[in-house]
């Protein structure tokens, strides 16, 4: 039994991941609807079309596997795995109390964004497999994308990391008597922006542009291998926002309701940001996108560790300067920001 129950957990963890996701499609489809001033999807299911994220799935399984005759069959097969079960991978690491992890590893932040960039891999080798233009030019934006705002986001964690002398998620946890965030505001920004783009979520969603690369690298993809890229973003989506909730947010901690509760809240609510800020904001251009990520993030980055690293090294009570400064970075960092998406 004691052999059996970490498989256990981790079948627990992924089945619960399955039904969020399922949950999360429907509430995008909900939120954008309200957004844009419609109603979203209403017929499947008698309750605000609750059934239709199950007609997709459905859909998606009876649709024919279409491959190109052109096309590098091998490479094209096994490109959608290679960037869903890294994805999947993630989960065995995330904390969501002391106790409730499949394995507590000392470098559990520096696995996930490891792993994270399988994405890369995948999308590389979806977009030449496929033998067409249009996935060859989305494989090569979403490469430029992702090695852009790669850097960033580690910066990002490395500002935490600081504070916290460890890669244990746990530990962490453990460490912040005052929410990182409140330390770290720079760092949240840069981490919040990055994933979206790491995520290739609108309005980073360049790779997949419908009115100029036709889908993109992903084109020539049908049914459920289609499914799989959908589902690699998906599960890095939650795989990303619960390391946000550890990282800057406390992770499980907080008064009076139960650790993982504390952990869903703090995950939901970076959820309906997410889902908010992909119907709100317009797509940026790819010299924005690219001016953002090295003019604006990654110099950011470079300030928020500079500062945090002098000012743990000089000042013995360093917690309330270091907020003031990451407070004036985050007020320069986001007029910059503005000027680079005009």
């Amino acid at each position: 039994m004691a052999v059996a129950l970490p498989f256990l957990t981790a079948l627990g963890l992924i089945i619960l991941v399955l039904m969020n996701i399922v949950f999360f499609m429907w509430a995008e489809f909900k939120i954008a609807g309200r957004v844009v001033d419609r109603y979203g999807p209403m017929e499947t299911g008698r309750f605000h079309g609750w059934l239709q994220p199950v007609a997709d799935i459905v859909k998606f399984l009876n649709k024919e596997d279409i491959v190109p005759a052109q096309a590098d069959k091998l490479v094209f097969f096994i490109a959608p795995f290679v960037g869903f079960i890294p994805m999947v991978m993630c989960l065995v690491v995330i904390p969501y109390t002391y106790t409730l992890v499949v394995r507590n590893l000392d470098i559990g932040a520096f696995f996930i964004i490891a792993l994270s960039s399988f994405t890369f891999v995948s999308l590389i080798m979806g977009g030449w497999a496929s033998s067409n233009k249009y996935s060859l030019l989305g494989a090569f934006r979403a490469a430029g994308q992702l090695l852009s705002y790669e850097l960033p986001l580690g910066l990002a964690i490395a500002g935490v990391v600081m504070l916290s002398a460890t890669l244990n998620l746990s530990g962490i946890v453990a460490n912040q008597t005052v929410w990182n965030i409140v330390l770290q505001p720079i760092g949240f920004l840069v981490f919040m922006v990055a994933m979206q783009a790491e995520l290739q979520r609108s309005p980073f969603d360049l790779a997949v542009a419908e009115s100029e690369l036709v889908a993109g690298f992903s084109v020539e993809y049908s049914g459920m291998r289609f499914a799989l890229f959908q589902l690699g973003e998906f599960f890095g989506l939650w795989a990303l926002a619960s390391l946000a909730v550890i990282l800057f947010l406390g992770g499980w901690r907080g008064p009076f309701l139960p650790g993982v509760v504390w952990f869903f809240i703090k995950f939901y609510a970076i959820f309906i940001f997410l889902a908010f800020s992909r119907v709100s904001i317009p797509r940026v251009r790819p010299d924005q996108l690219m001016t953002l990520g090295w003019k604006v993030l990654l110099p950011a980055g470079l300030a928020n560790i500079f500062i945090t690293s002098i000012l743990i090294v000089t000042v013995p009570d360093y917690k309330l300067p270091l907020a003031v400064c990451g407070f004036v970075i985050l007020v320069f960092s986001l007029i910059f920001m503005r000027r680079a998406l005009k």
